[in-house]
């Protein structure tokens, strides 16, 4: 039997008119037989804090009561040899220019969610990808990017390695949840913002446990912490 690795998928600003410059994409991957063993360990580290179990982790939710418990999870991923992260980071969206290359910001999102789903898929494993997509088109979204990376994987009938592409509800998952506290800390580094003192700390645990500055691309054999600072041509 083929290995199965899970892929938990967030993405923010990633919209052409948010009024947010930077937009991005991240997943953290899983070996399917380790995902319950983080779902109860990420439970406990809740219980430790005096959280409910259902209590959904965010980014938008930091908070300096809560800093210890956020701190607490960046140790975990780094701490979890099972867990990996990868991250694609566009710099400024309002420099992009669609017409030129015959596409739209649409067309554009699916390039860079390929873009990130291609450092971090296991070509020989079969992949389930979770994605937590926050607008009303996201049926589309998964049936576009189902097709556009088993085309480029040469994998249209046998499911050989993209298994499964699903939506999923954040709150029930805990390592989507994780997903989105990594891609919330990424972007608030390259958006430069220092307004609130419990992230800048989450930020700062990141850039010493994976002794990156969060800014810049890292090696592609970069396995835990996996950046890509993603140029458009000149």
């Amino acid at each position: 039997m083929p290995k199965i690795v899970n892929i938990y998928c967030d993405e923010s600003c990633h919209l052409e008119n948010d009024k947010c410059n930077v937009m991005v994409l991240g997943a953290i991957s899983c070996l399917e037989d380790k995902k319950q063993e983080a779902f109860s360990r990420l439970r406990d580290i809740k219980k430790k804090h005096r959280l409910n179990f259902n209590w959904e982790t965010k980014w938008i939710k930091t908070s300096r009561s809560k800093i210890n418990y956020y701190l607490d999870l960046i140790d975990y991923f780094f701490d979890n040899d099972s867990l990996q992260f990868r991250v694609l980071i566009v710099p400024d969206k309002t420099k992009l220019n669609h017409t030129r290359f015959g596409q739209s910001h649409d067309d554009f999102y699916y390039k860079m969610y390929f873009g990130m789903l291609k450092g971090i898929l296991d070509p020989h494993a079969k992949n389930n990808i979770y994605i937590d997509i926050k607008d009303t088109c996201g049926g589309h979204k998964v049936k576009k990017l189902k097709e556009v990376l088993r085309n480029d994987f040469y994998d249209h009938h046998e499911e050989r390695i993209i298994n499964r592409i699903q939506i999923v509800k954040s709150h029930e998952i805990e390592l989507l949840q994780l997903t989105d506290l990594l891609v919330g800390a990424v972007g608030y580094a390259n958006r430069n913002l220092t307004s609130s003192e419990s992230k800048l700390k989450i930020v700062e645990r990141i850039r010493e446990r994976s002794e990156y500055s969060l800014l810049k691309s890292t090696y592609l054999t970069e396995n835990k912490f996996n950046i890509f600072k993603w140029r458009p041509q000149d």
